[in-house]
């Protein structure tokens, strides 16, 4: 076979959603719109917890850090979705593409752990009260945070690095918003047996385990609320999870809808899917996590008034 259709892949061509310049333009100011209500959103989730010392709990430690992850997530794709939509040229380097994929790869992962770290806190929080301030030391929370870090980024790096092994053949179009880890192992041309099993091995470590660990911390948490006597607190524990129980929903809902089929399966009808988690999902989060959350709303108010009143003085 030539050499130019093997891993010679110099660029990628990122066809996104629809080749139509009518339906571009629509497409063009929807995903601007949705990025700008991401960012806002998930940049005012940190600065109210940030300036309010009452949320400098563990809970908010870890939200505040999944706010930044979903920031920097739609970041890491989005802004060179709109630069394509408006643009004739819609290439992207073969180095940028896999930078994006590393980055996508990475910050996945750390989204879910993170909610796994959640949901501990949340058990320990509910089943073990009295031992919630030791157990849940600052040391622990910052413990518990950069082990995320770690196992992200080599989760990111192992599939990175796997996917520079793989040559390309001549056609590269990529009918999707951005680099993808399946989209690109279907348009390999060398074997990807070592990639599939590695991500099924490391699928397994990164997010199987961890969704396994959330349900059994939820049936624990679960049995304890049954047990408290007052309809009130009961009624405030459950309260207390609802948040976190709708965004782990949300986000392993649109995942499987991308990822639970066969690669062979995959095809153009799945980018619907795969905007889902990639754009929707951080956009919604900031909305679940502050819609019935009192400490936030008070938190949000002070952070307005706080700037209103410096505007006045």
């Amino acid at each position: 076979m030539d050499g130019d259709n093997q891993t010679g892949a110099s660029e990628f061509l990122l066809v996104g959603l629809s080749e139509k310049p009518e339906q571009q333009r629509i497409l063009f100011w929807m995903f601007l719109s949705m990025y700008l209500v991401t960012v806002v959103g998930n940049g005012l989730i940190i600065l109210a917890i940030s300036s309010d010392s009452h949320l400098h709990t563990p809970m908010y430690f870890f939200l505040a850090n999944l706010s930044f992850t979903d920031l920097f997530f739609v970041t890491n794709t989005i802004p060179k979705m709109l630069v394509n939509l408006q643009s004739q040229n819609k290439t992207i380097s073969y180095t940028g593409c896999l930078t994006q994929l590393y980055f996508l790869v990475s910050l996945v992962a750390l989204d879910n752990l993170i909610l796994a770290a959640m949901a501990y806190d949340r058990y320990v929080a509910i089943c073990h009260p009295l031992h919630y301030t030791t157990a849940m030391s600052p040391g622990l929370c910052i413990l518990l945070l950069a082990l995320c870090w770690v196992f992200s980024v080599l989760y990111g790096l192992i599939h990175t690095l796997l996917m520079t092994r793989v040559t390309f053949c001549e056609s590269r179009k990529i009918h999707y918003i951005f680099c993808e880890m399946y989209v690109l192992l279907r348009l390999a041309c060398s074997s990807t047996q070592v990639n599939h099993t590695m991500l099924i091995v490391t699928g397994c470590l990164i997010f199987v385990v961890p969704f396994g660990f959330m349900i059994v911390s939820y049936i624990w948490i679960v049995r304890a609320i049954l047990q408290i006597p007052s309809t009130f607190r009961k009624y405030k524990a459950f309260s207390t999870c609802a948040s976190h129980v709708a965004v782990v929903s949300l986000f392993y809902g649109t995942l499987c809808m991308v990822y639970l089929q066969p690669l062979h399966t995959y095809s153009m009808k799945d980018s619907v899917a795969t905007v889902m988690y990639a754009v929707i999902t951080p956009m919604m989060n900031p909305f679940i996590y502050s819609l019935r959350n009192k400490n936030m709303h008070g938190a949000l108010g002070k952070l307005f008034l706080g700037k209103a009143f410096q505007r006045l003085t």
